[in-house]
């Protein structure tokens, strides 16, 4: 299999800069560093070419900031240095990451033998909130599952080549961050997986914050979005589910509360 790994890194994020390095050499892979958009560097023409508000359903609740836009461009750079390169597979990879010296590899391994050319298959910070059927397995104590509604963030994923070309097809215009994007199955037609047991960290507290969240936020905002996240999340949820059981009762179903959602968004 030919594959590789990529590391999105913020070139004036000089403090990560040894972490990137630390990352280069650990991740059992051939790598390199996928300059990451700067929000600061993005136009307002950049920002009208790629996002479009309220593009799909269910509607996202919130304006993407100017940093969120740049982490999708600069997921899209990553996704596009695996088809570029003509790879079975990429492993991309967050530079405030720090993989776990035991269990990464042999994880790794377990995925590179049950990827296919359209999976995506997550290597998330925690298994909060992810059950679904195993898909690959050994000795028992690594597996690979199919999350009945994949989680957020995306800190680390095994992707394949197709799936690489399809989210960048599907992705040309954004309307939401992402990680959620990753999450909505019955756009991106790519199979999203997840590997198991949790073998990375997200460290950015040590690194000096994230570079992505804007943390000055109103109490109105606060509580606007403590109120709309989980509605949104919950339509999200139903959406998937109508994918897994494709039940025309469960479609009409499914289409009546997410109707309902997204009045309440």
């Amino acid at each position: 299999m030919k594959a590789k790994a990529f590391v999105i890194h913020l070139a004036r994020a000089e403090a990560r800069k040894p972490q990137v390095e630390k990352l280069l050499e650990e991740l059992s892979l051939p790598a390199e560093i996928i300059d990451a958009v700067d929000a600061a560097t993005l136009s307002e023409g950049d920002v009208d070419a790629v996002y479009r508000g309220k593009l799909h359903r269910p509607a996202y609740p919130f304006r993407l900031r100017q940093t969120e836009i740049a982490c999708f461009l600069s997921h899209r750079r990553a996704w596009q240095a695996i088809v570029d390169q003509d790879l079975d597979a990429g492993l991309v990879v967050e530079d405030d990451v720090q993989p776990d010296a035991q269990w990464f590899t042999p994880v790794l391994l377990v995925a590179l033998k049950t990827i296919q050319p359209r999976d995506l298959i997550r290597f998330p910070c925690t298994a909060r909130g992810e059950k679904g059927p195993v898909v690959a397995e050994e000795t028992g104590a690594i597996s690979i599952i199919a999350p009945h509604s994949p989680g957020l963030g995306m800190q680390m994923q095994l992707i394949g080549r197709e799936a690489a070309a399809l989210l960048l097809d599907v992705t040309r215009q954004f309307d939401r961050p992402v990680d959620t994007t990753a999450q909505m199955r019955w756009i991106n037609k790519v199979r999203v997986l997840s590997a198991r047991p949790i073998c990375i960290r997200e460290i950015s507290g040590t690194l000096g914050g994230t570079v992505v969240q804007n943390k000055s936020k109103t109490l109105a905002e606060i509580v606007n979005r403590e109120i709309r996240r989980p509605l949104y999340r919950a339509s999200v949820a139903i959406r998937n589910a109508l994918i897994r059981a494709s039940v025309s009762h469960l479609f009409c179903t499914a289409a009546m509360a997410e109707t309902l959602m997204d009045g309440l968004l």
